[in-house]
């Protein structure tokens, strides 16, 4: 894959982990996914950014709320105080109001209205993610929700997205190409699990992915399966709590 440089509008374009233990998750996600990963420092909190071949992959920083940590999708925008009032407007919460991060770019913290957390990225200096779709980087963003029609409409009117939609699975299109998915919350989860983005981490092999990560500490949340004509996949949940998933995709991505 050719380094990134630029993400559209709309499109998820960085992943980070609140963790209330940075340095742990950092020596998890680099033993099972090869980052190397980079202090920014005290100013920065101790943002941790993890390098994968000398691109910028993911990140770990601080817990900012009470309760297990996770993984929070952002997605690219070209004005960040413009979406944040759409988002308003769309009927959705903005939590933490648009503020500048250095001079690395903008953001904002936002809830849709089935519950589900989310930021927005305004680049400047960090375009977010520099590798994906590639073993240890992003490959994925899935939206889980017990309200399907009320979180696609809300996301269709804030980032422009159109939907295929069908009984199984939700493609997300965006300039009539798929980035991400969203999914019917199985009946079988408990009714304490919110509505979330999943983040999909690309693997060379699933299963010895999902065994590596139970030796350094992880448990897992929905066993290794395939997906027909898409991949294998597994739910894991670091030491720390946060759950994520891992898949070895067959079909492009």
């Amino acid at each position: 894959m050719p380094d990134i440089t630029e993400y559209a509008p709309g499109t998820p374009s960085w992943v980070d982990l609140g963790s209330p233990d940075i340095a742990a998750s950092a020596a998890f996600y680099s033993s099972l996914f090869g980052w190397e990963c980079v202090d920014q420092g005290e100013e920065a909190g101790h943002y941790t950014i993890g390098m994968l071949r000398g691109r910028a992959a993911a990140a770990i920083g601080p817990a900012m709320n009470p309760g297990p940590p996770y993984w929070t999708t952002y997605f690219s925008v070209a004005d960040a105080d413009a979406t944040a009032t759409l988002i308003a407007e769309a009927g959705g919460t903005v939590v933490v109001p648009p503020m500048d991060v250095m001079d690395v770019g903008r953001m904002a913290v936002a809830q849709d209205p089935t519950g589900g957390f989310f930021s927005i990225w305004q680049p400047r200096a960090h375009i977010g993610s520099e590798i994906v779709n590639e073993p240890g980087a992003l490959c994925w963003n899935e939206l889980q929700t017990r309200d399907v029609d009320t979180a696609l409409a809300f996301y269709e009117r804030v980032f422009g997205f159109t939907t295929k939609r069908n009984a199984e699975y939700n493609e997300i299109e965006l300039g009539g190409r798929i980035i991400a998915g969203c999914m019917a919350m199985p009946a079988e989860v408990p009714a304490e699990v919110p509505t979330n983005w999943l983040v999909y981490f690309a693997v060379d092999d699933t299963d010895t992915s999902v065994a590596r990560a139970q030796e350094l500490g992880a448990s897992v949340v929905v066993p290794a399966m395939d997906i027909p004509d898409v991949g294998r996949f597994a739910v894991l949940s670091d030491p720390q709590g946060a759950v994520f998933a891992v898949i070895k995709m067959t079909m492009p991505t």
